[in-house]
């Protein structure tokens, strides 16, 4: 099943200027890929299914104005979700240089006037609430949230891209109010209210 169907069978309605971009970032990640190995996914359906990945999330986010990427590597998630989500101020934060440099590349290509590439840690950002912060494969949820308090205001929600070792790690969550969405081998960890954390 092709990328294009699939967003529409999980119910996710994006302009065809949208899954045109996506399919554009494909192609360049895959070509720069070859040179940089800035990802592990090296055929067209690995890479498509980070894509299904990263943006699945739509189906059950609400709308935010801003977002926060810690650790966006090649563009999962935070590319992938500034390319779907226009209207969004997107911040990525990637300190490793070459890839900082691809995702700076696929802004200006792309014409994605709504992202910021900052190339450096998370701990080296200046402190700013967001609306939603978002990692994917960076480190343990308890560490994700620490990193994440400079940037947590009155209404910011989390979401990190977990695998089963997240069952053992919500347990220390005692006071977040978070639910986790399962899908095949991925659990979104979606915190609601980072506040109460």
């Amino acid at each position: 099943m092709n990328l294009k169907r699939r967003i529409e069978e999980a119910g996710i309605d994006l302009p065809e200027e949208t899954l045109e971009r996506l399919e554009d970032f494909k192609q360049h990640l895959m070509k720069w890929n070859r040179i940089h190995n800035l990802t592990g996914a090296k055929t067209v359906p690995a890479v498509e299914e980070q894509i299904f990945d990263s943006i699945y999330p739509l189906v059950f986010l609400p709308p935010c104005d801003t977002l926060l990427d810690i650790g966006t590597g090649a563009g999962f998630p935070g590319m992938v979700l500034a390319i779907a989500m226009p209207d969004t101020e997107c911040t990525l934060c990637e300190p490793l240089h070459k890839r900082a440099s691809f995702l700076g590349f696929i802004a200006r290509e792309l014409g994605l006037e709504n992202v910021t590439v900052e190339a450096r840690r998370v701990d080296a950002l200046e402190p700013r609430p967001y609306d939603l912060v978002t990692s994917r494969a960076v480190t343990d949820t308890p560490t994700l949230i620490e990193w994440s308090r400079p940037f947590i205001g009155g209404r910011t929600h989390l979401l990190f891209y977990k695998g089963e070792h997240v069952f053992d790690e919500v347990k220390s969550l005692t006071h977040c109010d978070f639910e986790l969405i399962t899908r095949d081998k991925r659990n979104y960890l979606w915190i609601k209210d980072a506040s109460k954390c």
